[in-house]
C-alpha cells in the first residue's frame, strides 16, 4: 500500500532549482509541508513563488554549514511541530583528472555532497525516529556506480553517499524500522548540475572545440519532473534503492554484469558526456 504524505513534513535540500524544485512541487501536490533550504536565495524564492499559497518555509544556506543545516532542521520541525523525512538532495560537481583537480576543488566537492549529506542525516534523524513513517532519502547518481574520467570528486562523492546509506538502511531495519532508508542513482537529468560545473582540465586528446553543455543536453533524457515523480513513487513504495532513466537502468546491468571490464562496454555509449 503506497504511502500518504498528507500531513507529513518533509524537509529537502537543492530546493532551488532541477530535481530539488520538482520534488517540493510534487510532494506540495500530495499535500507534504516543506521545509526548503538552497544556497541560491533567488532561486529558493522561485520555488517559493512556484508553490504559492502551499505550506513550506524557505531558509538560505550552504550545507557546508553545519551549525546553519542543524539549525534549519530542528526549526522545521519546532515551526511545524514534527518532521517526518529528510532529502539531502544539494550537489555540485567539478571536471578534471584528479592529478589535475586542485585540492580545494575536490575538498569543496566532497564537503557538499557527502559531508552535508552526513550532517543532513545526523541532524534529521532524532527527528525521524519520533515519526511513525519517515523517510530518509539520500541522492547518489549512477557515478556511485561506476567510475567516469575527469570525475574522481564526484566519483568519491556519490560512492560515499551510496555506502552511508547502505549502511543506514542495513541499521534502522534493526532499531528503526519505521524509516525509510533510500538511495537514488539518476541517470542524466536536464538540471544545471553539468552547466554549472567547474571545469579545471579535459583527459588527454579531448577535442578542444566540444560543446560539452550541449553534448548533455542530448544525452540527459529525462526531465527534473519525471525524476521526481520517480522518487516520489518509490518513497510512497518504501524501496531502498530507486533508479532514474533507462541510462541508470543499462549502467546497472552492465557494472553487474561486467564489474572490471565496463568502461570498455560504457565508454563507446557515455562519450564525453558527464552527468
Amino acid at each position: 500500500m503506497a504511502e500518504s504524505f498528507e500531513t507529513r513534513v518533509i524537509a529537502l535540500t537543492g530546493a532551488g532549482s532541477g530535481i530539488g524544485r520538482a520534488l517540493a512541487l510534487a510532494l506540495a501536490a500530495k499535500g507534504a509541508t516543506l521545509a526548503l533550504a538552497d544556497r541560491d536565495a533567488a532561486g529558493l524564492a522561485e520555488t517559493k513563488r512556484l508553490l504559492g499559497n502551499r505550506p513550506a518555509s524557505t531558509t538560505v544556506l550552504d550545507v557546508t554549514d553545519t551549525d546553519a543545516l542543524f539549525r534549519w532542521v530542528d526549526g522545521a520541525a519546532a515551526e511545524f511541530g514534527r518532521l517526518d523525512g529528510i532529502i539531502n538532495n544539494a550537489g555540485l560537481s567539478v571536471v578534471a583528472p584528479f592529478a589535475d583537480c586542485p585540492r580545494e576543488d575536490f575538498n569543496r566537492v566532497m564537503d557538499v555532497n557527502f559531508t552535508g549529506v552526513v550532517e543532513g542525516c545526523r541532524a534529521a534523524l532524532p527527528h525521524l525516529k519520533k515519526s511513525d513513517k519517515a523517510w530518509l532519502v539520500n541522492i547518489s547518481s549512477v557515478f556511485g556506480m561506476m567510475g567516469y574520467p575527469t570525475q574522481s570528486a564526484y566519483n568519491a562523492s556519490k560512492y560515499a553517499v551510496r555506502g552511508l546509506t547502505e549502511a543506514l538502511h542495513l541499521e534502522l531495519a534493526v532499531t528503526d524500522p519505521q524509516i525509510c532508508v533510500t538511495r537514488v542513482h539518476p541517470g542524466g537529468v536536464k538540471t544545471s548540475v553539468a552547466k554549472n560545473s567547474k571545469r579545471i582540465a579535459a583527459m588527454p586528446g579531448t577535442p578542444t572545440d566540444v560543446d560539452f553543455d550541449a553534448e548533455f543536453e542530448k544525452a540527459a533524457k529525462t526531465t527534473p519532473e519525471q525524476a521526481a515523480n520517480i522518487i516520489i513513487a518509490g518513497m510512497e513504495r518504501r524501496q531502498h534503492r530507486i533508479l532514474i532513466g533507462a541510462d541508470a537502468k543499462f549502467i546497472d546491468i552492465i557494472t553487474r554484469l561486467f564489474p572490471v571490464t565496463y568502461w570498455s562496454r560504457l565508454s563507446g555509449v557515455l562519450g564525453g558526456k558527464n552527468r
